[in-house]
C-alpha cells in the first residue's frame, strides 16, 4: 500500500497526496557503500537529496561563498570563516565531491575541519588572522581613508573582530 495522506480538493472532495518523491532522490547507495567501508563521516544525512535544480543552486551558492571567503582572507572587513562554513553547508547538501574538496583543500581544509569538528582555531591561524587584520585596517585607516569617522569605525571594527577571534578556543596539539 502506498504511503499517502489526504487533503481537500475543489468541491470538498478528499484527494490522495503522494510524497514528493519526484522532487527528491535518494543518496542511499553512496551512504551504504561508505558505511560498509567505514568511511562515513556523518556529515550527510542518509535521507533525501535536493532535486537537480536545488542542488545546482546550492553548488552556485557554495562556490560564491568560497569566493567571498577567499576574498575575506585579504579584505579584513569581509569575514572568511562564516563564508567557508556556509559553503561547506551548501556543498554538504548538494555535492559530496565539492564538500570533500573543500574539507580537504590545501589552504583552508584543515582550518575548516578543526573549526567544524572541535570548534577551535590553531594558534598560528589566530596570529595570522589578527596580524593581517590590523595591518590592512591600519593601512586603510591612515593611507586610504581621509574621513575621521570612517577611520574610527575601521579601528572599532578591527577591535571587535580581534576580540571575537581571541574568544574562540585555541586548538592544542
Amino acid at each position: 500500500m502506498e504511503n499517502t495522506t489526504s487533503r481537500f480538493g475543489a468541491a470538498g472532495q478528499v484527494q490522495p497526496v503522494r510524497p514528493r518523491e519526484r522532487h527528491m532522490k535518494r543518496d542511499t547507495d553512496i551512504d551504504a557503500a561508505e558505511n560498509a567501508e567505514g568511511k562515513s563521516d556523518g556529515s550527510r544525512r542518509a535521507a533525501a537529496v535536493p532535486s537537480r535544480f536545488i542542488r545546482g543552486l546550492l553548488i552556485v551558492a557554495g562556490t560564491l561563498c568560497v569566493g567571498l571567503g577567499v576574498l575575506g582572507i585579504f579584505l579584513p572587513l569581509l569575514p572568511t570563516t562564516p563564508f567557508l562554513l556556509l559553503a561547506a553547508a551548501c556543498y554538504g547538501s548538494s555535492s559530496r565531491r565539492f564538500y570533500h574538496w573543500l574539507l580537504n583543500n590545501r589552504w583552508f581544509g584543515s582550518y575548516l575541519r578543526d573549526y567544524k569538528e572541535k570548534k577551535r582555531i590553531a594558534p598560528r591561524v589566530k596570529v595570522w588572522a589578527i596580524s593581517l587584520l590590523w595591518v590592512t585596517i591600519l593601512f586603510c585607516a591612515f593611507i586610504v581613508v581621509d574621513i575621521l569617522l570612517v577611520r574610527i569605525a575601521l579601528i572599532l571594527i578591527a577591535g571587535g573582530v580581534t576580540i571575537h577571534i581571541l574568544r574562540i578556543r585555541t586548538l592544542r596539539p
